[in-house]
């Protein structure tokens, strides 16, 4: 008898182990929230909630994206840092978002070094 509690304990602790080690994955990247917040005001990705789920659209082109739930994160994260390559920079302690024209929109104050750090990781700039 102990032999079957063992299997059931072992079968439930696998599903639960990766249960999480799931969830972990499907998560997005951690953010500097008030940065990110700032920055994303000037993003042209924005999320449209509809009743089959999200689509991810650009305020420029017009264009729908509808991913999975499960990639809908990781694929605005994506879209957000490529977007962030060609339009952000780091001058001293200050975030530039350049326009189309590559003039500049705004300004961002970096407060902390880890602000900083997110930002070089985050958009690869």
């Amino acid at each position: 008898m102990h032999i079957k509690k063992a299997l059931i304990f072992g079968f439930f602790t696998a599903f639960l182990i990766l249960g999480i080690v799931s969830m972990q994955r499907a998560m997005p990247d951690a953010k500097e929230e008030r940065i990110y917040t700032a920055i994303k005001v000037y993003s042209p990705y924005t999320l449209e909630k509809k009743v089959g789920g999200f689509n991810i659209i650009d305020k420029r082109t017009g264009i729908k994206e509808k991913p999975s739930s499960k990639e809908l994160f990781h694929r605005l994260d994506e879209l957000e840092q490529k977007w962030g390559k060609k339009h952000l920079k780091i001058e001293n302690n200050d975030v530039l978002i350049m326009g189309e024209n590559n003039q500049t929109v705004a300004r961002i104050f970096l407060e902390t070094e880890g602000e900083r750090a997110w930002v070089k990781r985050f958009f690869g700039i």
